[in-house]
């Protein structure tokens, strides 16, 4: 894959007066960029349908389609393009309006060529980031083919990296996280990549099997060894012979079958209830928690040396609030999931998204599956809308208060709230908040003037 041919920023110039496309060809001469010129917003769509584009620098007035009309259409059908409005003297109102629109910035005529340059370079820049991280998750998913974990947040491709190194072994893993992170998914990734992929993965809710039965289902019984056992069964343990036996919850395991469990990892065989026979057994042990296990230890609820077969490798999975970027990929994966033939959602609108990021998310992947399963199965629209969503999330946000204070449409109440919530994050850094906002600093500076937030 790293064999195959870079793709070359591409960069298209949109102005009705030829004297100026010349002059910004010059400015343009020396940089990597292939160029393409067209004298109005209607060749630009045309042009748009022949090749790709990356970034455009289109002027604001123009006859027969303005520029904001040309952002409007590239907006809707080329998302990704880096979209900068040159404007007059007298165009700097609408030139605001085109970036709430979705420019990245506006440059005053006439222009000064280092200014100019300078502002495309780091548009450039941006672009090379970007390329270079889509490389990098081409190459990650190209290698991870287990489909179900989804994301491609920097915390997912470290722990997709971390699943592929751990997988070829046959050492113990323990994977820790919050509730709803997606535990399982991570061990049956393990699995799905591992030598032992073609033999049985075998999961076990430790939390839901009761005491009195737990030796039965784990190690198995033999016929007429207790009331009931009307026939021989080989259990769990057995059950995965030389495939991957997955304990999940495993902080909830009574003591005394922590021991019993710790004495079949420990001789590789298993004696079920009521025999007097052990069985050989070849598994390789995955565990889950999300509890402390070390503290768990200190206070003598967890067998110490059951919790160093286990951890011999950790695993840890990010909280969903940890990687809000994942949200969208997350969203689309669960419409499609839940998608019936008389539905008629198709997609996250911006400002449902909006509210989601400014969301705790404390039940996590599960939490948000489940809220789309209930907006996919209410909404009423192609978009799900911030009234699509649960009150909690809705409402998780002074998007009420925001709304009165700003005496505007509650879209900039959702920008606002989401702007103070990423300051939040951030403790005001706002390189940081900027990232989390998925904007540019500058970008970001102009929204914090807007909204006079220090």
């Amino acid at each position: 894959m790293d064999n195959v041919e870079r793709p070359q920023f591409s960069l298209m110039l949109v102005d009705d007066e030829p004297a100026v496309l010349a002059s910004l060809k010059r400015v343009f001469r020396g940089a990597p960029y292939k160029i393409h010129t067209a004298e109005n917003g209607i060749k630009a769509l045309e042009l748009l349908q022949e090749h790709k584009v990356d970034a455009a620098l289109v002027d604001l007035l123009m006859p027969e389609m303005s520029g904001l009309e040309l952002l409007e259409r590239i907006c809707k059908q080329w998302p990704w393009i880096h979209v900068v409005i040159l404007t007059g003297t007298g165009g700097v109102k609408e030139a605001v309006e085109a970036i709430q629109m979705g420019a990245v910035d506006f440059l005053q005529k006439p222009f000064e060529n280092e200014t100019i340059e300078a502002r495309m370079n780091q548009i450039f820049h941006i672009w090379s980031l970007e390329q270079e991280n889509q490389r990098l998750r081409e190459k990650v998913q190209f290698q991870f083919g287990y489909d179900q974990l989804i994301g491609n947040s920097t915390a997912m491709l470290k722990l997709k990296k971390m699943i592929m190194q751990v997988a070829g072994s046959d050492a113990s893993v323990l994977i820790q996280g919050e509730t709803g992170t997606g535990k399982e998914l991570v061990a049956r990734a393990i699995h799905y990549h591992s030598p032992r992929s073609s033999h049985p993965f075998v999961p076990v809710d430790c939390a839901s099997i009761s005491e009195t039965v737990m030796g039965s289902e784990l190690f198995g019984h033999v016929k007429g060894a207790f009331t009931g056992a009307h026939e021989t069964t080989k259990g769990l343990i057995r059950s995965a012979d030389k495939g991957t036996l997955f304990l999940d919850e495993v902080g909830e395991l009574p003591l005394a079958m922590q021991g019993k469990l710790l004495r079949a990892i420990q001789e590789k065989e298993v004696r079920p209830v009521g025999s007097s026979q052990s069985h050989h057994v070849d598994v390789r042990i995955l565990a889950a928690t999300n509890r402390n296990l070390e503290e768990e230890v200190n206070l003598g609820r967890f067998r110490q040396d059951l919790y160093f077969r286990l951890n011999v490798v950790v695993l840890g999975v990010p909280a969903l609030a940890s990687r809000l970027d994942d949200i969208p990929l997350l969203t689309r994966y669960f419409i499609q999931q839940f998608a019936t033939p008389v539905s008629t959602v198709s997609h996250l609108s911006n400002e449902a998204l909006i509210c989601m990021n400014g969301y705790d998310w404390p039940g996590n992947v599960r939490e948000l599956e489940n809220v789309i399963r209930r907006s996919v199965a209410m909404g009423q629209g192609q978009g799900i809308m911030p009234q699509d969503l649960p009150e909690s999330i809705y409402n998780g946000q002074p998007m009420s208060a925001d709304a009165e204070e700003l005496n505007k449409d509650s879209l900039e109440a959702y920008e606002l709230a989401a702007i103070r919530n990423a300051l939040i994050k951030s403790d005001g850094h706002r390189k940081k908040a900027a990232r989390i906002l998925g904007i540019g600093e500058a970008t970001l500076y102009r929204k914090l003037s807007k909204y006079q937030i220090s």
